[in-house]
């Protein structure tokens, strides 16, 4: 495991291309598996006989539900991964496994208490997310199951991100394969074979986290290693989860205002659409995402290049990879753009052959996605100003297009176009996104302009100037 202070170096020296390649691979695979997670179980449930179409309607009910509950794991998640990441370079394994060992408490804790409560008013919960009589039973089914799992998949996804962190990004990838794998094989037995419906899809859901957890915790109790478990195995330092809480404030209401926006969706949908609207967005959400997560794996990549370039003065280097990960994003989100208007039957098939569900489904893509081939552009640029230390543009950008933009227009076009306006707010948002974004990057760039490789960046703020 690496955990010193000379690997690092690299970022400054080798070709950008070659750097974004490097640290971009894992991110992507990472990513794009763990998308590929929620696309199986959405295919296979939208096959079940007979109900099919509605259970992927329930399935799409839970989003917000599941939106939050990942929020909660970002509070502690995102922290801890950047507390661990620097007191492993200072070599301060002592407190690192105190960080360990807070991280177990705290998502233990929050795990159980959400659980507990979101089980105990899950009907109203349910209900409030969007949810009919014809869907509430296919959501109340698959969430119980997650629900009573929620401690495992709190604890799963928290480790795994501080073994990436901690110098084991290949350990951590491979864990995520696992879990798509055996999920992709379970799937179908639970399924179909034991004709369980979409509880069999939790359950499978549930035990491959339990098995990836329970190879974490044995991974992270090898005294050998330097980040390992301490005594006592539960412990809770205030200190260390106030700042792991305040670092992750950030992502946290970023997947809060996720959870946030699924939920006027889903009302907005089950008012002018039906059950079925919901259960297209559902398909239309997890056939997009498929390619957002490319987007989110080369951002992951272009984080510690841009951080340490920024950090070290240079900042030819810095816009250098800003451009290569911006082209790569739009890439991805051009061949998104192409799949959605050009073949968006083929795309939609694959949840689900109920000719009406379809047919919305099909609608939905085309429209949501028209101007998907531009919002590129807008991830990678609100994630640079984030590896620049710049939180607060950062959250802004991210936040500006569900919340400032999408949810007005989701409640108000509607009013008139009924439900094709919950549809056309999603390209109208991401225009009035993209500007916003690059109006920041070129008044950025424009203050970069004043720069020379070396220069104090004090004039530009974020993380560099504060070091």
């Amino acid at each position: 495991m690496s955990s010193g202070g000379t690997a690092p170096t690299e970022l400054g020296t080798l070709s950008i291309g070659k750097l974004l390649k490097m640290y971009a691979v894992p991110g992507i695979i990472a990513m794009t598996a763990s998308s590929l997670y929620n696309v199986v179980d959405s295919i296979y449930i939208g096959h079940i006989r007979d109900v099919g179409s509605y259970a992927i309607s329930g399935l799409a009910v839970t989003f917000p539900l599941m939106n939050l509950s990942a929020a909660l794991g970002t509070l502690v998640g995102v922290g801890a991964m950047t507390l661990i990441s620097v007191l492993l370079g200072q070599k301060n394994y002592e407190k690192a496994q105190k960080v360990l060992s807070t991280v177990l408490t705290l998502n233990f804790t929050i795990g159980v208490i959400f659980g507990a409560l979101a089980l105990g008013f899950l009907d109203p919960i349910l209900y409030f997310f969007g949810a009919s009589d014809n869907t509430l039973p296919f959501a109340r089914d698959y969430m119980i199951i997650i629900l009573l799992g929620n401690v495992f998949t709190h604890l799963y996804f928290g480790f795994n991100g501080i073994i990436r962190a901690s110098g084991n990004p290949r350990t951590a990838m491979g864990l995520t394969l696992f879990t798509v794998i055996s999920n992709a094989i379970l799937d179908p037995i639970f399924i179909f074979v034991l004709d369980m419906g979409i509880q069999g899809a939790a359950l499978a859901t549930v035990i491959c986290q339990l098995l990836a957890l329970t190879y974490t915790m044995r991974f992270l109790s090898d005294r050998k290693r330097f980040l390992h478990f301490g005594k006592p195995l539960f412990q809770l330092d205030w200190r260390i989860a106030r700042q792991a809480m305040a670092i992750g404030l950030g992502p946290f209401l970023m997947n809060a205002a996720a959870c946030m926006v699924a939920l006027f969706i889903n009302q907005q949908l089950r008012k002018y659409g039906g059950d079925l609207a919901i259960g297209a967005y559902g398909i239309v959400n997890r056939v997009t995402m498929l390619f957002l997560m490319v987007v989110m794996g080369f951002n992951q990549g272009m984080q510690p290049i841009a951080g340490y370039n920024y950090g070290a003065r240079l900042y030819s280097r810095v816009r250098k990879v800003y451009k290569l990960t911006v082209m790569w994003g739009v890439i991805c989100t051009t061949i998104c753009w192409v799949v959605s208007e050009f073949f968006p039957g083929a795309a939609v098939g694959l949840f689900t052959t109920d000719p009406e569900l379809k047919a919305m489904a099909v609608k939905g893509l085309r429209i949501m996605n028209s101007a998907v081939f531009m919002v590129g552009f807008g991830m990678v640029t609100g994630n640079f100003f984030q590896c620049l230390g710049m939180v607060g543009t950062s959250i802004f950008l991210s936040l500006s297009r569900q919340l400032i933009f999408l949810i007005p227009l989701i409640y108000t076009l509607p009013i008139w176009l009924q439900e094709t306006g919950v549809w056309i707010s999603f390209p109208i948002s991401d225009v009035f996104s993209i500007i916003a974004s690059a109006f920041c990057i070129i008044r950025l760039f424009r203050r970069f302009d004043r720069l020379a490789d070396g220069d104090d960046p004090a004039v530009l703020g974020g993380a560099a100037a504060s070091v």
